[in-house]
């Protein structure tokens, strides 16, 4: 249990940071984060990094990386954002969340130095330009064998892109952010391909032909080698599985057989196979130079197998209460409503579902709803309490359009949402087949998650 006098602690060192520019606010520049790394010895090359941009899927696929390369005895700092309940979530090492201790005395080291860049700069930095700074100091004090590193948003203009990944990684790009980034995943591709640098390793996702152009023509520009998923790795098989799946995954080496994934649904068994190259790669496959590999050139099967085994994604089809089940998911736009929608027809048996809505007012709120319309017999809107939460009256016009005014339900507050949903289930229901689904945004999903489980 966390020491009362660190949680305090912790509690106004978050007050300082959200008080900064907050991370949805984009000034596209580095130069403010570069200066912070200069004043600090530029920590973020002190080890290898494995980037990580794209739309969705971008955390899921850091987690498996992280795990498998913890399972080959590598010590990891993971950079994932934003956070599902704690902002310590953000920045972990061997796999675990930095310590509400290690948290605020990692802010502590840097903060002189942040306002150095403060005082030269025309914009002081922001809340997550100082998150990555301190993810960065943190992974060199550790020290770290590798950092994982996700990109807040975008690519070239991300504060993470001041370091050079070794491996490069693009999952699945679509429209989001389109204000900010682009309204055409080809013109997203171009803000994300900023991270595939000269001389890397780049391993795509499946991506619309735009997009893979773009990421194509990058690759090329800076002599990258690229790994694409369907040409050079992928999944081979897929079966459902209780608890997960069971899946076959085509490497950069070979087929990895019978490879249980306790996650739901086909996109992660497609993140799987992302993650799998993505550290075949950085383990120099077909060299024979780097460790982890066997007499085949391969990963070494039954350390894979491990890994995989121990994956968890908090708030991506989640299963978190049974009787009813309730399920948590952070799909945030339209791309990742359908694959949820999709996930969740597949991998349960529902009979009766619930949804439980809070989405950003800065969202495809249409496109999340009709997206979900299909498999949820109803919807619970809400509104969860972050500042940009669309208000509730609002979403539930939007949600009469496309339910119709009999399977929409307005209830403000989370928590007495997500009860409204549980009744509703349980009339609507056999026991077994009465499901309640919580999504809509990342807030949402850790707001329920701290209500349903007490974990924080």
């Amino acid at each position: 249990m966390t020491d009362p006098a660190a949680e305090a602690a912790l509690r106004s060192v978050e007050a300082e940071l959200v008080a900064r520019w907050p991370e949805t606010k984009i000034e596209p520049s580095i130069v403010r984060v570069a200066a912070l790394m200069d004043v600090l010895g530029e920590p973020q090359r002190s080890y290898p990094v494995i980037h990580i941009t794209g739309t969705n899927g971008k955390t899921s696929t850091a987690r498996m990386v992280e795990a498998l390369l913890r399972a080959f005895s590598l010590r990891t700092g993971r950079y994932t954002s934003p956070h599902v309940a704690s902002i310590t979530e953000r920045i972990s090492l061997d796999g675990e969340p930095i310590s509400a201790e290690g948290f605020v005395e990692t802010y502590r080291d840097i903060k002189p130095f942040v306002e150095i860049v403060d005082g030269s700069q025309p914009i002081a930095m922001s809340f997550f330009e100082v998150l990555t700074g301190m993810a960065f100091a943190a992974f060199a004090d550790a020290p770290v064998d590798v950092a994982v590193v996700e990109v807040g948003m975008g690519g070239t203009w991300d504060a993470t892109n001041v370091a050079d990944g070794t491996v490069a990684v693009v999952t699945p790009i679509s429209v989001d952010h389109a204000d900010k980034l682009g309204e055409t995943p080809g013109e997203i591709a171009v803000e994300k391909a900023g991270i595939v640098k000269p001389g890397a390793l780049a391993v795509l996702a499946q991506q619309p032909l735009d997009a893979a152009e773009v990421l194509l023509r990058r690759s090329v520009e800076t002599g990258a080698t690229v790994a694409r998923e369907g040409m050079e790795f992928g999944v081979a098989r897929r079966d459902l599985a209780v608890g997960g799946q069971l899946v076959t995954l085509r490497g950069l080496a070979g087929e990895y057989a019978d490879i249980f994934l306790p996650l739901h649904g086909a996109h992660q068994a497609h993140n799987a196979s992302v993650a799998l190259a993505a550290v075949e790669a950085f383990f120099g496959v077909g060299t024979g130079q780097r460790v982890g590999l066997d007499h085949t050139g391969k990963l070494d099967i039954d350390v894979v197998r491990e890994a995989f085994a121990g994956v968890t994604s908090p708030g991506r089809l989640e299963i978190v209460r049974r009787s009813p089940t309730v399920v948590l998911d952070a799909a945030h736009n339209p791309a990742g409503a359908r694959t949820a929608a999709a996930a969740v027809d597949e991998s349960f048996d529902f009979t009766h579902l619930v949804g439980v809505v809070s989405v950003m007012a800065d969202k495809d709120v249409r496109g999340i709803l009709e997206a979900f319309e299909p498999v949820m017999a109803e919807i619970v809107v809400t509104q969860n309490t972050f500042p940009r939460a669309m208000p509730v009256d609002e979403l539930a016009a939007l949600a009469v359009e496309i339910f119709g005014d009999d399977r929409v339900e307005v209830v403000p507050r989370l928590d007495d949402a997500i009860d409204a949903a549980v009744a509703l289930a349980e009339d609507g229901g056999d026991l077994g087949g009465a499901a309640v689904l919580v999504t809509g945004s990342v807030v949402t999903v850790g707001e329920a998650r701290v209500l349903l489980t007490g974990e924080r």
